[in-house]
């Protein structure tokens, strides 16, 4: 279970920019790519902002869908899992999207 490694960083990462303040919402995106199972994630989060200032925050969380370009015939195409494979065929392909994970905005007073 990652998720947990992956919510204590960003909780870490929100406490220390909260800087003692009071953190009421935090917003993550989430690439379809990065094997991160949302509910986990949320369920983690509630057990690791416990005696934080994050304690009681809301977790948003932004899904951004994996998609790639084929560098042997210039498709984009959708992704919905780590198969790297053109329509054409071909595993020549660039990840353009769905690996994101990162903080977009906390909340805090």
């Amino acid at each position: 279970m990652h998720e947990l490694a992956i919510t204590q960083s960003v909780v870490d990462a929100v406490c220390e920019k909260a800087a003692g303040r009071t953190v009421h919402s935090v917003r993550v995106q989430v690439g379809a790519l990065t094997a991160v199972v949302a509910d986990s994630m949320q369920f983690c989060f509630e057990l690791v902002t416990e005696g934080t200032v994050a304690h009681g925050a809301r977790l948003d969380i932004d899904h951004s869908p994996g998609s790639a370009q084929c560098r042997e015939c210039g498709t984009t195409f959708s992704l919905t899992d780590l198969v790297l494979l053109c329509p054409c065929g071909s595993a020549d392909v660039e990840v353009t999207s769905g690996r994101e994970l990162r903080i977009l905005s906390m909340e805090v007073s």
